[in-house]
């Protein structure tokens, strides 16, 4: 089985930079795990590598879809597997690199997922949950998949909603779905590799600076650009850390030095979160950074670890 690399990790950390380094001496291509990169015209506020920083090394998964759209980690399995399998058939090394857990393992497992309905249909449950309450909706989800109905929060609409979207269908369960789903044998091997700072406090002062970046960058002129586009604040790419504190304070008319304030917080509880997510699976290898000058010596324990694995 063809095996990839993954470049994890909490945000701020230098994955990108990693990355590149990584690719340049193997003959790779990265392959983006952000599911915020995956949007066109967000570039500052998701730390998107720019062409420079990219030494001309091929990205995927970066710059897909429009802000106005929603994409989904199923959208993102069926795309990014499309990529992993050209890289192979191309005899090149595919990387992964980015921090969101969730595309990250459900690329890796080959995840399947449950049909969609037509929009109609999920349109027409939006409108049932908006008039009878999350409360109603999971008492009728509990006669057809107690299972989920128990998981769920009432005001889960979007869950909630997926599940009797699922239902109506496939005729299946989602609880039911998605625990066969699990059984399968995972779709690619992979040897992962997460990257952080050995102290926390050094990561939280290494987010702080990257928002004070974006700002200087044009953070707040490229939220502008997305609300005069039509981007509205229900839209899962407005609901971004850093678009969401600028959209608001822009909207509200509030003092933007609040938001900056909120954005540096939000990022590092996502940090945080992060973490969690990523310390639970024991096959992850870690790469402790001292200060953010020293991505080159990550880069040399990242080869060394990548032959030890041969």
């Amino acid at each position: 089985m063809n095996r990839i690399i993954v470049i994890t990790g909490p945000t701020a950390t230098g994955k990108s930079a990693l990355g590149v380094l990584l690719a340049k001496a193997i003959d790779g291509e990265i392959i983006s795990a952000d599911s915020m990169q995956v949007y066109k015209h967000m570039d500052v506020g998701t730390a998107k590598p720019t062409h420079d920083e990219m030494l001309g090394i091929t990205h995927h998964m970066i710059d897909i879809v429009p802000p106005w759209e929603d994409y989904s980690v199923a959208r993102y399995v069926e795309d990014a597997s499309k990529c992993v399998d050209d890289i192979f058939c191309r005899g090149k090394q595919p990387i992964l690199v980015g921090g969101t857990g969730l595309y990250i393992d459900s690329l890796l497992a080959g995840r399947k997922f449950s049909a969609r309905g037509d929009d109609e249909l999920r349109r027409t449950l939006e409108t049932k949950y908006d008039k009878i309450g999350g409360g109603s909706m999971l008492a009728e989800l509990s006669k057809i998949d107690p299972k989920s109905s128990v998981t769920l929060h009432e005001k889960d609409k979007k869950r909630i909603v997926r599940a009797f979207e699922t239902y109506m269908t496939t005729g299946m369960p989602i609880s039911r779905h998605d625990e066969e789903s699990k059984k399968l044998p995972p779709r690619y091997d992979a040897v992962k590799i997460a990257i952080t700072f050995s102290d926390r406090t050094a990561l939280y002062c290494r987010i702080d600076s990257r928002v004070d970046e974006m700002l200087i960058n044009g953070l707040e002129d490229e939220v502008y650009t997305l609300l005069d586009m039509g981007v509205s604040q229900s839209n899962t790419a407005m609901q971004a850390i850093g678009y969401k504190e600028i959209s608001e304070a822009i909207i509200n008319n509030t003092d933007i030095c609040f938001a900056v304030d909120k954005i540096k917080m939000e990022s590092r509880r996502y940090a945080k979160r992060q973490l969690t997510w990523l310390r639970r699976d024991s096959d992850i290898i870690w790469i402790p950074r001292e200060h953010v000058h020293d991505i080159n010596d990550s880069f040399k324990k990242l080869m060394e670890l990548l032959h030890e694995k041969k």
